[in-house]
């Protein structure tokens, strides 16, 4: 094979995600390739239909380019990563470095200095405590949670902005460093630096942190909204 000029990356994404591809396309830099598969989803975003995500993570994975050296493989479901916690290295197998969004979001707070955290999302309420749950056995003390109550992800990819803003905005905590918007179907990374400017404090976003994360942890610098891609752990 001719020798590649390219920092290649994989990425494992829901069959139902209409957002996670075109905010790649906007956080990933000159000289990445990103390729992407899809895993079989069924709505509504319950536990049992997030847990059944991980059977058919290797078979996705292994289509990722055979062959080729990639620098990471991300996985792009916030609330399924969570489910499935730290079992999913294994069930994705070990080809390159695994980031998810819960764990890329959980290397932001380090790097932020994050401890107290607001924690909006547009899922049902007991799809949100499985992220917050999450969050909090990791050691981050989650103030509040807001959840939006939409049960499928495809009508969380439809959502707007105005509507967005508004419950970020309400989301916030005045004991929270930091609001996480969590799901990578939620189109909010172009409203980061809006948001960051009205709060006075860190917004961090599922797509956000997982491409930040993935390039992170290859030393790829990039360019990218709000406070964590001003930030390096290397």
């Amino acid at each position: 094979m001719a020798r590649d000029s390219l920092r290649r990356f994989g990425l494992v994404a829901l069959a139902t995600d209409m957002t996670i591809e075109g905010d790649a396309a906007r956080l990933m830099p000159w000289g990445t390739q990103l390729h992407v598969t899809r895993i079989a989803f069924d709505n509504p975003t319950t536990e049992e239909n997030l847990r059944n995500t991980g059977p058919r993570l290797r078979t996705a994975a292994d289509l990722l380019v055979p062959g080729v050296d990639l620098q990471a493989i991300g996985f792009g479901c916030t609330s399924a990563s969570a489910v499935l916690g730290p079992a999913i290295g294994d069930l994705v197998g070990h080809r390159a470095p695994l980031v998810t969004p819960t764990s890329a979001a959980l290397r932001g707070f380090a790097a932020l200095g994050v401890t107290r955290l607001a924690l909006m999302t547009p899922y049902l309420a007991a799809t949100t405590d499985l992220v917050g749950d999450y969050f909090q056995e990791h050691g981050i003390d989650v103030v509040r949670r807001s959840s939006m109550n939409h049960a499928d992800d495809r009508d969380m990819a439809l959502l707007d902005a105005a509507e967005i803003t508004e419950m970020a905005l309400a989301s916030d905590h005045p004991d929270a460093q930091a609001l996480f918007m969590s799901c990578t179907a939620l189109p909010a990374v172009g409203l980061i630096d809006r948001l960051e400017a009205k709060l006075g404090k860190p917004v961090i976003t599922s797509n956000q942190s997982l491409f930040w994360a993935m390039l992170d942890q290859a030393q790829i610098p990039a360019a990218g909204p709000g406070a964590l891609f001003r930030c390096r752990t290397w």
